[in-house]
């Protein structure tokens, strides 16, 4: 009995240490430059550097009420250092905030930043946040909760 015992407690020292998750940090998942990506026909944004390629329809109706005319756009991505994906373009109020899931992107948050919509949006790294710099606006530091400096909360 006491055999069983001992080598059950064993055997549980050894592999218990070989359930635990592998983790590789630190790990920094940014893009360095935002990618302008031109809506096809059917909806699809494609960046072979980058190996993505998604839907945007839904994305688009969300902003624009409009899934029929997708391909006048061209969106605004960058990825920051935690590989949160930040989407806007022309046009836009809002700046979409997605994580990688299993075979798509699903949405973290929806950040207002314009009444009117963004004139000439573009997405910069400043980590650990992303820069939204419009023409006449005053640049702001977003993350994934939303705007963090250099605009109203």
């Amino acid at each position: 009995m006491r055999f069983a015992l001992a080598s059950i407690t064993l055997l549980s020292v050894l592999l218990l240490p070989a359930c635990s998750p592998l983790t590789l940090k630190p790990a920094d998942f940014s893009w360095p430059v935002e990618m302008m990506l031109k809506v096809d026909g059917k909806g699809m944004v494609q960046e072979n550097r980058y190996s993505i390629a998604v839907n945007v329809k839904e994305l688009l109706f969300a902003e624009t009420q409009d899934s029929v005319n997708v391909s006048r756009h061209t969106l605004r991505m960058i990825r920051d250092t935690r590989g949160y994906y930040f989407i806007t373009a022309s046009k836009f109020k809002n700046v979409y905030v997605f994580e990688h899931g299993d075979g798509a992107l699903k949405l973290v948050s929806k950040i207002k930043v314009s009444e009117q919509g963004l004139e000439s949006p573009a997405l910069n790294q400043r980590p650990p946040y992303i820069q939204l710099v419009n023409e006449k606006d005053p640049p702001i530091l977003l993350d994934r909760d939303g705007i963090q400096q250099g605009g109203k909360k």
